[in-house]
């Protein structure tokens, strides 16, 4: 691999490799050739030291890139080993706050003019401060509340350093490394870049504010805050403030209050509908991101969102019912449809460790039911037998995974099961009214008569050249004239080979012949046949060399 010699880079490379050395792959830190800057460092015993808790202090330190990456690795148990997944997920992205003057300095900067022009008052305490932006209470001149979120000064440049030295680390790993290959590290890589590069816009926050509010506008439970495009920029979000309080922090009295069932139940309706019928879906659910305002559920920092095709849309439908009905034969179905086959893929114990994995899930159901576990550990099956899964696929097991975390909070005897099979037949009707709407049906009622208009031409041509004897398939197969150059190349370099032998035992057998003719003080005849046979080699070498390079 070609490292980066600039400083920056190759700090960061140091920090990885101190992270691979530490925590047991030291192996993956020697195939990248990061291990060659730690050489004080590279006992072997130092992994089987390190406590797995240790790992998200270690992501923290290096900043916000590497908190995201810990988060997306807790959602990926057929990488990341179960004790590191549960310590990542627990990863925090809350940090100290910058100064309110640089605050001000930036919504000068972006949105050209003095704040006060436009905020009545800005506190100048942050309501949250993470390591991408902080969010300030503020109050515009006409007297609406809003939350202003600023981005964190030079975060830009930083996480853009901290991608360069990951993508030549992982673009090894994907081509040097059995786990690299096994896991497709360079396409999980690529979701993820692009992923923190859109939390990084906050133009596409906005545009994801409005896209998500509308889609979800028929669910009356749910609330997204409306940004104020006029005063928002890439770097300055300015959107409606919600005044609630998080899921986590309800006392007991309020849950009392609260219609926890019915409440989780909107939730899981909205976000089957962003995954399977909208295709976008917000990826970061997490309880912290969770409001309740008025007996409704608030959705903030929509920043980090993922989106699902059409096809994929159907393929998951039919996998979460699967999966909720404990139906494994056909899970495994539609996942070897989803899923890219690697080479020694192996499909029967693929099917076994599904089928075990589904029944367990109808027996944890009874005590906590948790669907996105089981959507996250289908990647671990999938994994170790040989497949690989799409990227959006671990997205969606972390959003249902959160998801039956949110319902356990509002409602512990919440069956996420009963709301999956529920909202998905509702979609799947919605779905089956849409494609037998009065315009599908005109729609295909005038192919049908395009059809048929065209139809009596087309036979009449086809027979015209049948009874012509003009009639001719074509059929894309074999090139046979390439085919027997190229057998005839082989042959002929067979020959030469067996010639160029026969001259080599030649001159062995005339080695032991008495003459006069000497040659280096060897039999003449003997030489020549030794000369003549390395001749042919070196040419015979140099041909096939030069059609090698010119056929490249």
């Amino acid at each position: 691999m070609a490292l980066s010699l600039q400083a920056e880079h190759l700090k960061r490379y140091k920090a990885i490799a101190r992270l691979l050395l530490k925590y047991g792959r030291s192996d993956l830190a020697t195939h990248a050739e990061l291990s060659e800057l730690l050489p004080e460092e590279r006992s072997p015993d130092a992994a089987s030291a390190a406590d797995a808790g240790d790992i998200a202090a270690d992501l923290e330190r290096l900043g916000p890139t590497f908190i995201k990456l810990g988060q997306l690795l807790s959602t990926r148990p057929d990488i990341v080993p179960p004790a590191y997944a549960d310590a990542l997920a627990r990863l925090q992205d809350d940090c100290e706050p910058f100064p309110f003057a640089q605050v001000e300095a930036i919504l000068s900067e972006e949105l050209a003019v003095r704040p006060s022009k436009i905020f009545a008052s800005i506190a100048a305490r942050p309501i949250a401060a993470a390591s991408i932006a902080q969010v300030h209470h503020a109050i515009l001149r006409d007297g609406r509340e809003v939350a202003l979120k600023v981005q964190r000064p030079g975060i830009r440049a930083q996480v853009m350093d901290d991608l360069a030295a990951l993508e030549d680390i992982t673009a090894f790993l994907q081509q040097h490394t059995e786990l690299g290959q096994r896991f497709g590290i360079a396409t999980l890589f690529g979701e993820f870049r692009k992923s923190l590069l859109r939390e990084l816009d906050f133009r596409q926050e906005a545009m994801h504010l409005v896209t998500l509010g509308e889609g979800l506008a028929e669910v009356p439970e749910i609330i997204v805050p409306r940004p104020l495009t006029d005063y928002s920029s890439s770097r300055v979000l300015t959107m409606e403030f919600i005044a609630g309080t998080k899921i986590t922090e309800l006392s007991p009295v309020a849950r009392i209050e609260l219609d926890g069932e019915h409440l989780a139940d909107a939730l899981f309706r909205a976000y089957l509908l962003q995954i399977l019928r909208n295709g976008l879906f917000h990826a970061d659910p997490h309880p912290g991101n969770v409001f309740v305002v008025d007996g409704r559920i608030a959705l903030i920092d929509l920043g980090m969102v993922a989106r699902v095709a059409p096809g994929l849309q159907e393929r998951l439908l039919q996998l979460l019912l699967a999966v909720t009905d404990n139906r494994p034969d056909d899970a495994v179905r539609v996942l070897l449809q989803l899923a890219r086959r690697r080479d020694g893929a192996d499909v029967a114990n693929f099917h076994r460790g599904v089928t075990d994995l589904i029944g367990q899930h109808q027996v944890v159901t009874v005590l906590q039911p948790q669907v996105g576990r089981v959507v996250l550990m289908l990647l671990k099956v999938a994994g170790e037998n040989g497949f690989l899964l799409p990227p959006e696929f671990a997205m969606i097991g972390k959003t249902l995974l959160n998801l039956d975390r949110i319902g356990h909070i509002l409602a512990p005897k919440f069956d996420p099961n009963a709301a999956v099979r529920r909202h998905a037949a509702e979609i799947t009707t919605e779905q089956i009214d849409r494609y037998v709407s009065l315009s599908t049906l005109l729609s295909g009622a005038v192919e049908l008569k395009n059809f048929l208009r065209d139809l009596p031409g087309r036979v009449n041509r086809i027979l015209d050249r049948l009874a012509e004897n003009e009639f001719k398939v074509r059929v894309d197969a074999i090139d046979e004239v390439r085919l027997m150059e190229g057998m005839q190349k082989v042959a002929n370099r067979i020959t030469v080979g067996l010639i160029l032998a026969a001259l080599i035992v030649g001159a062995a057998l005339l080695m032991d012949v008495e003459t006069s003719f000497r040659i280096f003080g060897y039999p003449g005849l003997a030489m020549l046949l030794f000369l003549g046979a390395a001749a042919g080699g070196v040419g015979l070498v140099i041909v096939i060399l030069m059609n090698d390079i010119k056929r490249k």
